[in-house]
């Protein structure tokens, strides 16, 4: 998802998208929306938030 869509998801959450990663922001919507704020966290490849808006790229943007 690129980061204008993020931002505009932000804005949606009555959140402030300025000056933010789109890690942060997504976290930041994550914890808004009464999730886990485990963007970008996935341990090798696994993540079983199968229903998460964000799980492609949380895949993908993980480390280790």
């Amino acid at each position: 998802m690129k980061l204008q869509d993020v931002r505009t998801i932000a804005r949606n959450h009555h959140l402030k998208p300025d000056g933010s990663t789109k890690a942060e922001l997504i976290r930041k919507i994550q914890r808004k929306e009464g999730n886990f704020d485990c963007f970008s966290s996935a341990f090798h490849g696994y993540c079983d938030q199968h229903n998460c808006l964000w799980r492609s790229d949380c895949i993908n943007s993980a480390t280790a």
